[in-house]
């Protein structure tokens, strides 16, 4: 199964590529310089498991990089890029230790909502989109300050699961698929389920990952046939993001990023306020 979710991952990276340089190269779009540190620096700690969806939406919404309708579809289009090569390493390095039926099962479960989920971005009213977007962000901030705080619930040692909270786990990941295109990323949510599951948390990781790369492609190729996306951001987030992720994942191996989440905290508890406060006026003039 490990080989087919490698395949499938395989022919998501074609055809994400294929949509992606079928509007990028016929529009001419230059990566944007400030695109390419941002995605580089965010994917760099998302591999460390800090969130690259809750860090990338505090600096846009704070440098004002993007109309925020655009915020949530271009992150997801970009953060795909270095979430497939994520998907790789994880799968290969950990993969062979998860039970295959969860393993599979969780994976399709989130492709399936991004994928179903892509079109209630562009469908939905601004001010409903900024609302999903400060959610994200508050629950984003929220589980690094119960991190840091040590009171996250204790991890299990189990790598599979009884079959009521394995279909659990896969409904779980389907919801968790549909938020990824309002720009709430799939690690943490996915990171607490199975701690609370009494999983060994190490082995979450080639679900998550193998999540975002997969469903990620799926996701993107329609909110790139949509258009709701800005092709210069994208573009140097994978210009960035990819060289990071390599850097992140072969050299560093024991960081501590206890510190590094508090300044997170701060920064994203601010975007998540500012981002509310927009919804709420734009809720008030619908």
């Amino acid at each position: 199964m490990l080989t087919m979710l490698l395949i499938l991952l395989g022919l998501g990276v074609l055809a994400y590529l294929a949509a992606l340089l079928r509007v990028v190269i016929p529009q001419r779009a230059v990566p944007k310089p400030e695109a390419v540190l941002l995605g580089g620096v965010t994917n760099f700690f998302d591999t460390l498991g800090i969130s690259s969806f809750a860090t990338s939406t505090a600096w846009v919404k704070f440098r004002n990089l993007l109309p925020d309708r655009l915020i949530p579809s271009t992150l997801l289009v970009g953060h795909t890029g270095p979430a497939i090569m994520q998907a790789i390493i994880f799968l290969v390095l950990l993969g062979g230790n998860v039970d295959p039926v969860l393993l599979v099962g969780c994976i399709l479960g989130v492709l399936a909502g991004a994928v179903l989920g892509a079109s209630l971005v562009s469908r939905a009213a601004v001010w409903l989109v900024q609302a999903m977007v400060a959610l994200g962000l508050v629950i984003a901030a929220t589980i690094f300050l119960l991190i840091n705080l040590h009171l996250m619930p204790g991890a299990g040692t189990a790598s599979s699961l009884p079959l009521p909270l394995l279909l659990g786990a896969i409904a779980a990941n389907f919801g968790f698929g549909v938020l990824v295109n309002f720009g709430i990323g799939n690690f943490a949510p996915t990171l607490i389920m199975f701690s609370l599951m009494g999983m060994d948390p190490r082995y979450a990781f080639p679900v998550m990952a193998g999540s975002a790369g997969i469903a990620g492609a799926g996701a993107s190729i329609r909110h790139i046939q949509i258009g709701e996306v800005d092709l210069r951001v994208v573009t140097g987030i994978i210009l960035g993001g990819i060289p990071a992720v390599l850097v992140a994942a072969f050299l560093v191996k024991n960081m501590d990023v206890v510190m590094l989440r508090w300044l997170v905290i701060a920064v994203v508890y601010y975007a998540a306020v500012v981002m509310a406060r927009s919804a709420w006026a734009g809720f008030k003039q619908r």
